[in-house]
């Protein structure tokens, strides 16, 4: 996912998306379903897309004579322009619990468009808004309950915040990464920004040096808190809510450092490029405008309460999908 952002964050989101929605059912439906559709969807190249989180607008399932169906909008969902099957959140309308479900985007009731996906960043992410009329979900494309309270899910279902968490500090990292690898190329091969600099220029030297240790410093928080979440997956249902818990929150902590290295790297590394950074031939621009638009989506404040409730009074974060 690095490397894919590192070109362009947009893209690296489509597949960050895809990663994370395809893996879901491993979260809320169990192991065996999980791996039945995960037969299927390598069977038929599917390219998921859509979103789980709270803050979008009901969508409704009902079940009627010829099953169930889901009805409503969701004003935005990533990949939906190009995804084969959409993930998504629907209320039952019956029990009021929220339930994760799989949609087949060849169904006439599925509708996409609408102006939600433009934006100034993340263009290339084929987002957008998208209309569910009476689009009917099979038994088996139930992926599993979305509440979280005392009851259910299990601590192994919570992974999916710290899972979703680290797939947005790899696009954030990809971005920093690819910034700073255009500009120091740039800074070689063509000139310095100012008359009588060059690339030995001490203020360029500490700037890319500054950017380097926020860049490197947040892969390797990002790399710990991988390592841990792969630890928490190989636990499985044996995992524990204060395990779940310290990977949840190591999670937020590789994502906030991500997201605030794409912030100065993209910015500040078109300070060291100088005024022609500016213009649309070098494609600078596309950095600092994906990582304000990725970010804007889960502030990094949010990451931050999370990590400092956790250290000085131990609680637990909530569970909250990203957007």
């Amino acid at each position: 996912m690095r490397k894919i952002a590192a070109a362009d964050g947009a893209i690296g989101q489509v597949l960050g998306c895809h990663y994370l929605l395809s893996f879901s059912a491993r979260f809320f439906g169990g192991a065996e379903p999980a791996a039945r559709l995960e037969r299927e969807s390598a069977a038929g190249q599917w390219c998921w897309g859509g979103g789980l989180a709270t803050r979008e607008p009901r969508l409704t399932l009902t079940t009627g004579r010829d099953g169930r169906v889901v009805n409503g909008r969701q004003g935005y969902a990533t990949g939906v322009l190009v995804a084969d099957r959409l993930a998504v959140r629907a209320t039952h309308a019956d029990t009021g619990e929220p339930l994760a479900v799989l949609v087949d985007t060849a169904d006439p009731g599925v509708v996409c468009g609408g102006d939600d996906g433009d934006t100034f960043g993340q263009r290339l992410s084929a987002g957008g808004s998208v209309e569910f009329d009476a689009v009917p979900v099979e038994d088996d494309a139930v992926l599993g309950p979305l509440s979280w309270d005392e009851d259910a899910p299990s601590p192994f279902s919570g992974l999916a915040a710290p899972t979703g968490r680290l797939v947005s500090a790899q696009i954030c990292l990809g971005i920093a990464q690819g910034v700073l690898a255009e500009a120091r190329e740039y800074t070689r091969a063509v000139h310095a920004p100012w008359p009588h600099t060059s690339s030995r220029d001490p203020y360029a030297l500490t700037t890319y040096g500054e950017l380097t240790v926020a860049t490197f410093s947040a892969a390797a928080l990002a790399d710990q808190a991988l390592e841990a979440l792969d630890g928490g997956l190989a636990r499985g249902e044996d995992l524990t809510d204060d395990e779940c818990a310290e990977i949840t929150v190591l999670a937020a902590a590789a994502e906030a450092a991500a997201s605030r290295a794409a912030h100065d790297a993209t910015a500040r590394a078109l300070d060291v490029v100088g005024a022609r950074s500016a213009s649309s031939a070098y494609g600078f621009d596309r950095f600092w405008r994906n990582a304000r638009t990725h970010t804007l989506y889960d502030p990094v404040a949010h990451r931050l309460h999370e990590v400092g409730d956790y250290f000085l009074n131990g609680e637990h974060p909530p569970f909250t999908l990203p957007f």
